[in-house]
């Protein structure tokens, strides 16, 4: 039996090999691979010794050599490939061990250049890995340290099958896509190309999906520009496994609060933010985001931008959530909510800006993708169409709320006072209900406050409802047919109105 070992990471190969040799099996190796074998003192021999060939153009060229692809390639059934490599004097190779230059770890450094990343594009290794998976009925592939105690075990009790190098095969050509999928990432400057691939990861399993009969489990995205992992940087630090809505509903938070700079903190229901509030102290904003919903609050996830103080930890213990997500969490406010057994602490790194990266939905035969909305610089110097002009408080609070309604399901609308959401409505097919909604979880707050409409207000309607409450101020994009109707409502209470010129809908 004979194999090749040629890694990148060398974690493991050298007590592998070992093993290898102790059954007997020849090991033909190249460069710092075949370094680290021997210096552990086993026996290896080098490619060129196999080929007859020695390394060219600064090792670019050392295994594209009939000895081992002929080697590989051969169909150990078909007495034609077996008479033609006999005739070549080429041994059959059994086992091939192969991973990558580390191309995603050198492009993702920073200052690297092009012709770097090039030079770490690996083209003998992932040949070989296609040779040798391409032909699993005879030839056993490895590309991740990690099967090499479960292969060796395999050969040791000679139970390496078809059906054990199948799995390999299967997991090394993944192992390629994904290699090339990050070079044409790294190589495209097109937002939109004509031909994509996305490499996905399992990092875990969840218990099961949206609903108890459907299963689930999370994936990172390999993506070599990106510098925001996301949720692929979460640490779970207490509570039962995160679940599959506790994702979703992280997901919508660090785009929630990635809008905005100060301390804030949102509580989450069902991905929209029921509460929200900005302020210097981080537990007088978490006190205040309760204030706008407490009752939908129950159950949900709270959300911070800065780590959890103590202070902050002792508010949000006195109400039931089923998890909470900041950045970090000092060691008193950890132990604190820690007593909770039921409740899920994790940390993840917020983003502290909102970026512009593609997002990603899969609808039925494929995939819609664009790039993330955000609030446009140009969005928070809105256009006065009213004839009051908005106070100077007035524009601090629609500032907030304009952020606030992006991140509601349309139809949207936010009701905002002293950065503080007091109310909001979501997802209803009519903007006036959403507006009724809002305004009912406002109650009498909404005296004096803003409000925000994720698009234009299609009729008066909603603006007068807003109106009749002492709403005092309000920030849409404008653009209806019927925009001169609803001016003309908001100057007839003596209210101010701003257009922004840009929607937010979030479907």
């Amino acid at each position: 039996m004979r194999a090749i070992l040629s890694v990148s990471n060398k974690a493991g190969v050298t007590d592998f090999a070992r093993g290898l040799r102790e059954l007997d099996v020849e090991l033909y190796s190249t460069g710092g691979t075949k370094k680290a074998i021997d210096e552990a003192g086993i026996k290896v021999a080098s490619i060129s010794e196999l080929t007859g060939f020695p390394e060219i153009l600064d090792g670019r060229v050392k295994t594209l050599h009939p000895a081992v692809h002929g080697g590989i390639l051969a169909r150990r059934d078909l007495t034609e490939h077996m008479a033609a490599i006999e005739k070549a004097g080429i041994a059959t190779i059994d086992l091939v061990v192969v991973n990558l230059y580390p191309f995603v770890e050198t492009v993702t450094k920073s200052g690297v250049t092009l012709e770097e990343a090039i030079e770490n594009i690996d083209i003998g290794g992932p040949t070989m890995i296609r040779s040798a998976a391409k032909n699993y009925e005879s030839v056993a592939v490895i590309v991740d340290p990690r099967d090499y105690e479960w292969v060796l075990g395999q050969l040791k009790s000679g139970s390496l099958g078809v059906k054990e190098r199948l799995k390999l095969a299967l997991k090394a050509f993944q192992h390629t896509a994904s290699y090339d999928t990050a070079i044409a990432q790294y190589l495209s400057d097109e937002a939109f190309p004509e031909h994509m691939t996305v490499a996905l990861e399992k990092a875990y399993g969840l218990r099961y999906g949206e609903n108890p009969r459907q299963s689930a489990c999370f994936y990172t995205m390999q993506d070599v520009k990106a510098t925001d992992k996301g949720l692929g940087a979460l640490v779970h630090l207490n509570g039962p496994e995160i679940s599959y809505n506790n994702l979703l509903d992280f997901d919508s938070a660090m785009n929630t609060l990635a809008a905005f700079s100060r301390p804030t903190v949102a509580v989450l229901k069902h991905t929209n933010p029921c509460g929200l509030a900005s302020r210097e102290s981080l537990a007088e904003a978490y006190v205040l985001a309760l204030s706008g919903d407490p009752v939908a609050a129950f159950g949900g996830v709270v959300a911070c931008n800065r780590p959890i103080d103590m202070a902050t930890a002792e508010e949000i213990n006195k109400m039931h959530y089923d998890a909470v997500i900041a950045p970090d969490f000092a060691d008193d406010a950890l132990a604190l909510l820690s007593q909770k057994k039921s409740l899920r602490l994790a940390k993840v790194p917020f983003p502290t800006k909102e970026d512009n990266t593609l997002e990603f939905r899969h609808v039925r035969g494929g995939f819609l993708a664009q790039t993330r909305d955000f609030v446009a610089e140009d969005e928070m110097t809105p256009k006065q169409v009213s004839a009051r002009a908005a106070t100077q408080s007035e524009l601090e609070d629609m500032a907030f709320a304009w952020r606030a309604v992006k991140a509601i399901k349309s139809n949207a609308i936010a009701i905002v006072k002293d950065s503080v959401l007091l109310g909001m409505g979501a997802g209803q097919p009519s903007r006036v209900e959403s507006v009724a909604i809002a305004l009912k979880r406002a109650g009498e707050k909404a005296a004096g406050a803003v409000m925000a409409s994720d698009a234009f207000f299609p009729f008066a309607d909603g603006p007068e409802l807003a109106l009749n409450a002492d709403v005092a101020a309000f920030i849409e994009p404008g653009g209806s047919v019927r925009d001169n109707e609803v001016i003309e409502a908001i100057n007839a209470k003596g209210a101010a109105m701003v257009f922004t010129g840009m929607r937010h809908f979030r479907h």
